[in-house]
């Protein structure tokens, strides 16, 4: 892909400045910047879903692409449709085989040899686009697709929209992957997805016979895949490619850092040196003053050459507090058994009995679809148990961050968001601030807002809530590092009680778990890391 004399704004706000620089299309690139550097604006633009103001972007050989958005839903316009068939809609083989047969059968009306001829030729190319995309062998293609991606069967036949956040992510990929591009572009892939499937994806994008360009804050995932590393630099509107995964460029551009921040300094001082001699001579007598004028040369000429050093991005100042002590016992749960088919004999969850004391900071794990997030909706009394009861303690105040955001009203903007809280407009702007919202982001609909930021949002609003129990759907989904270590530091510290689930095991791993729920089966162990991986892989051979 070369991009030539790229530039692109947003009203006041630049995001490319004069561009120029070729990716290769065939490798495996790991994009990364700081958020709202521009990242998923660049795959937009490759995609040709964003134009830019001026310059351009050509591949030499024009790839089929395939994208996995951050927000799944977002890019599915009938989620009532089955499972399997949004999979066989990523490879347009019906779709082909009837305009093939509809142009034959048009043939067989017609007595003009030049328009015969003419649909023919169109058959002829819509051939070679159907031999491409392997009519024959795409069933088993695919049959292999969703063994390896552990889909189980009732899954194909439900519709979109009652999967888990998990399962949207793993079936999209899926589709992706059996789509055959030539380009894949994967913008937060890892959230929401599990262990196991984690590592096949993993094996499988190594292994990819085409190029794959990776947004992600998951470090360890691109250190595993990418050869090279797109730097989109926020401070100079520009972007640069680095060989090597995440930790080798980070490396290279922490020692680019150190010796640009000493260059500063010796610029600096030597400024100041040229400065002290202007002030000194300039107004002196002939001599002196030609001194001074021969130093004011040379200090514009430092200035002209100056060594910019990147400003620190500012973080969300976050801050966890409980407003009352909620009594002994926060929330039990005894004997809840759910299903969403009312007429199926299949629970997803059967018979759960729990008891959380207060201060005690709990974690749920499973694969994806055996009912985590069902689990917390029950709790927070989103659903209703079919069997057994979930009682809260008298002073149980929770507060709910869901995993898909569903507490954010879209269509309100950022201070209407906060209504529900009893705040003047001055403070609403204070803590929207506080979370790197200001000027007229606040009069923005939720709805524009990215997943990084609408999670930034679902954060402010659990803050204000001062529960003293939190129930924590993925919290780090679509975070940046920086504020996923401002968050896991609050949670740590934080003297109510949390109930987590999590797929992000160093995050997990801070915050001082102390029990751990392990779905389908049930079993409640301590909390240890090799002790849930072990039963990841335990519930995988159920399966099988």
């Amino acid at each position: 892909m070369l991009i030539k004399d790229m530039n692109l704004s947003f009203g006041i706000q630049e995001i490319f400045n004069n561009v120029n620089i070729n990716i290769p299309d065939d490798k495996k690139i790991g994009i990364v910047g700081v958020n709202g550097s521009g990242k998923t604006t660049l795959f937009k633009l490759i995609l040709g879903l964003q134009e830019i103001d001026s310059g351009s972007i050509s591949f030499f050989n024009k790839p089929r692409i395939s994208w996995l958005p951050q927000v799944i839903t977002d890019e599915v316009p009938d989620l009532d449709m089955s499972v399997f068939d949004f999979l066989l809609e990523g490879r347009p083989i019906n779709r082909i085989e009837k305009e093939i047969e509809d142009l034959y059968i048009k043939i067989s009306t017609l007595d003009n040899d030049k328009e015969v001829n003419k649909l023919l030729n169109k058959i002829n190319k819509l051939q070679t686009e159907l031999d491409y995309w392997e009519p024959y062998e795409a069933e088993e293609i695919l049959l292999k697709l969703i063994s390896n991606m552990k889909v189980e069967d009732d899954l194909l036949e439900r519709s979109l929209n009652t999967l888990s956040g998990g399962q949207k992510s793993k079936i999209a990929f899926l589709r992706l992957l059996y789509s055959k591009p030539d380009l894949i572009l994967l913008d937060e892939p890892t959230n929401h997805l599990d262990k196991d499937t984690k590592e096949f994806v993993i094996d499988y994008l190594k292994n990819y016979n085409g190029g794959v360009y990776i947004i992600s804050h998951d470090i360890d995932f691109l250190n595993k895949i990418v050869d090279k590393v797109l730097y989109i630099d926020k401070l100079h509107h520009n972007i640069e490619l680095f060989d090597g995964n995440y930790s080798q460029f980070k490396r290279v551009l922490n020692e680019r850092e150190i010796r640009l921040e000493k260059e500063a300094m010796l610029q600096d001082k030597e400024r100041k040196r040229l400065q002290g001699i202007i002030d000194k001579y300039l107004h002196g007598n002939e001599k002196k003053a030609k001194i001074a004028k021969d130093r004011q040369k040379k200090l514009a000429k430092l200035e002209e050459n100056a060594v910019v050093v990147e400003k620190k991005i500012k973080t969300a100042n976050i801050s966890l507090h409980q407003g009352r002590e909620s009594t002994k016992h926060t929330v039990m749960i005894k004997d809840v058994s759910f299903k969403y088919d009312k007429d199926s004999k299949r629970y997803i969850l059967y018979k759960i009995n729990l008891d959380i004391p207060k201060g005690e900071k709990f974690l749920i794990v499973g694969e994806n679809g055996v009912g985590k997030s069902t689990l917390l909706k029950l709790i927070v009394g989103e659903l209703i148990p079919d069997n057994g009861e979930i009682v809260l303690g008298d002073k149980t105040d929770i507060g709910y961050y869901a995993q898909e955001h569903e507490k954010i009203n879209l269509e309100k903007n950022l201070l209407d968001n906060l209504d529900e809280f009893d705040l003047t407009e001055n403070e609403k702007r204070g803590f929207l601030g506080r979370f790197l919202f200001v000027g007229d982001d606040l009069y923005k609909k939720a709805k524009v807002l990215s997943p990084g930021e609408r999670a930034r949002l679902a954060l402010l609003k659990l803050t204000l809530m001062k529960a003293n129990l939190l129930i924590l759907d993925e919290p780090t989904n679509h975070l940046d590092p920086e504020t996923q270590k401002i968050i896991a530091n609050n949670l740590k510290t934080f003297p109510g009680t949390i109930i987590v689930v999590s797929h992000n095991e160093e995050f997990v791993d801070y915050l001082g778990i102390e029990r751990t729920l392990v779905l389908p089966d049930g079993r409640i162990d301590y909390y240890d890391r090799n002790i849930v991986v072990k039963y990841h892989k335990l519930n995988e051979k159920k399966r099988k």
